[in-house]
């Protein structure tokens, strides 16, 4: 099942006896189980009938135990198990799952990996339950992702502050919610959220971030590159070198990818590069401004400081001196 399925079977008071929720995506995985915590029991059935358990304390024959329960004054009980990657024979939970009992919903979160589908559990509850996998998204869909996820809640958002949020927030989508629920507490539904809300509310500088740093070394602004690397090398905490690294090394391998494009229109370059076209123009001035030659010298400059970043041939350099470094070196 996909997620939208489950949720909505979930809405239609559509239960399943076991729901096997797997993958490298938490974030979908928290939702389901929080969904069945919060809505499937009344807060005096939940009283008798709703227990979470954590896989670390518990073995299969436990949790069998428990499911098999009857509820008390309620048409079903609920057993969570968080963590239950941890559970060491968990496995052994198919036999409770070929025959499950139906006034019970297990619900087993397995975060972090994907359960072997080979294996009978997976099989098994894949028959007779809910087998879900959440897989991790790709960066270069998160953008669109957050775009979705404003528009579901009656907002949208400007190009550069989903980047900001894209470049700050990284592919986890839980920190990406959170991040999100303190700016639409704060402004009127219906609002576009730009860089001016997202500096106010969660705390990243519009002028000072990896995607004007990209915009002063395309454009080769040599002045507000160091200006923005000297803000970098006082706020350590939130631009460490190992963050910026990557950023810049995707940008300028993307720079390369445009420069032996065939063919550059807008929208063919825009998809080749899986960016948005409000983008475009920065790698097309990035392209015009260095040659092919200094765009590969530029990956291997990014490479050579990502190691020294993690203490390769660096015994005491800090990072504000790494990044002065890496920049001259990039812009000259």
């Amino acid at each position: 099942m996909t997620f939208d399925q489950v949720i909505q079977n979930l809405k239609n008071q559509i239960y399943h006896p076991v729901y096997l929720l797997h993958g490298d995506e938490a974030y979908y995985i928290d939702y389901l189980s929080d969904y069945i915590e919060e809505h499937v029991l009344t807060e005096t059935e939940k009283e008798f009938n709703q227990t979470v358990l954590y896989g670390r304390d518990v073995d299969a024959s436990t949790i069998i135990n428990y499911a098999k329960r009857y509820p008390m004054m309620a048409n079903y009980q609920v057993l969570i198990v968080k963590e239950a990657q941890e559970v060491k024979d968990l496995d052994a939970l198919s036999a409770y799952a070929q025959a499950p009992l139906t006034s019970t919903l297990l619900v087993l979160c397995h975060k972090y990996g994907k359960v072997d589908k080979r294996k009978s559990l997976a099989r098994t509850v894949d028959k007779s339950g809910v087998l879900f996998e959440s897989p991790r998204i790709y960066d270069n869909k998160i953008p669109g992702w957050i775009e979705t996820y404003v528009k579901q809640r009656k907002y949208s958002i400007s190009a550069k502050a989903c980047f900001m949020l894209t470049e700050f927030l990284g592919t986890d989508l839980s920190k990406i919610t959170n991040e999100i629920q303190k700016l639409i507490i704060n402004i009127p539904q219906g609002t576009e959220i730009d860089e001016v809300y997202v500096e106010k509310y969660i705390g990243i500088s519009k002028d000072f971030n990896v995607f004007e740093l990209q915009k002063a070394l395309g454009s080769k602004n040599v002045f507000k590159a160091n200006q923005i690397i000297t803000y970098f090398g006082s706020n350590p905490r939130e631009n460490p070198l190992v963050k910026v690294i990557p950023i810049l090394y995707a940008f300028f391998s993307k720079v390369l990818l445009y420069q032996h494009l065939h063919d550059k229109s807008r929208n063919n370059a825009a998809s080749a590069l899986s960016v948005n076209p409000f983008f475009l123009q920065d790698y097309e001035t990035t392209a015009r401004n260095y040659p092919p030659a200094k765009v590969k010298s530029i990956i291997g400059i990014l490479h050579e400081y990502d190691l020294k970043s993690k203490g390769v041939d660096n015994v005491s350099a800090t990072d504000g001196e790494l990044m002065k470094e890496m920049m001259y070196r990039i812009l000259h």
